[in-house]
């Protein structure tokens, strides 16, 4: 199975940019990841709305036809760790390939969430997609290693 994630914009912060890239690199140890980033849309002349729907267009034209999709959504299923291990493995024997969504900084647009198999709530919180996209990486590669049974997770 392979990984997908498709997020809105690159991370602004030098610090937050190189902790997201150490993630993704350790995750795509254990599932072969596959990031995707999309222009993110100005807000100075637009409405919320129409940005969510501009950059919610982008997203679904990096999702190959057949990907499963999974809407990083607040309102989404909430996962402790190890139950999100268990659902990425059992996904990896049902599905050619998964897709990851973070929106930008107006959340994901309903077309989006429509076509999602699944909803996932990162946290609780709103989160900046920037860091949402960090939770990501790292949840990646902890599932990774409790499906290895390493010692990561404590």
């Amino acid at each position: 199975m392979r990984v997908l994630v498709v997020v809105v914009g690159k991370p602004r912060e030098p610090g937050l940019a190189a902790a997201i890239e150490e993630f993704e690199k350790r995750a795509a140890r254990y599932w072969p990841l596959e990031v995707h980033e999309v222009r993110e849309e100005s807000a100075r002349a637009a409405s919320a709305d129409l940005v969510r729907e501009r950059e919610g267009e982008r997203l679904l034209a990096k999702i190959p036809a057949g990907t499963d999709l999974v809407a990083c959504d607040v309102d989404g299923a909430v996962m402790r760790s190890d139950e999100f291990a268990r659902w990425l493995q059992r996904t990896r024997e049902s599905a050619r390939s998964v897709a990851f969504v973070v929106g930008g900084a107006y959340g994901l647009t309903d077309s989006v969430r429509a076509r999602a198999r699944f909803r996932l709530s990162l946290a609780h919180w709103t989160l900046p997609h920037e860091l949402a996209r960090l939770v990501l990486a790292e949840q990646l590669y902890r599932a990774g290693t409790i499906v290895r049974g390493e010692p990561y997770h404590k």
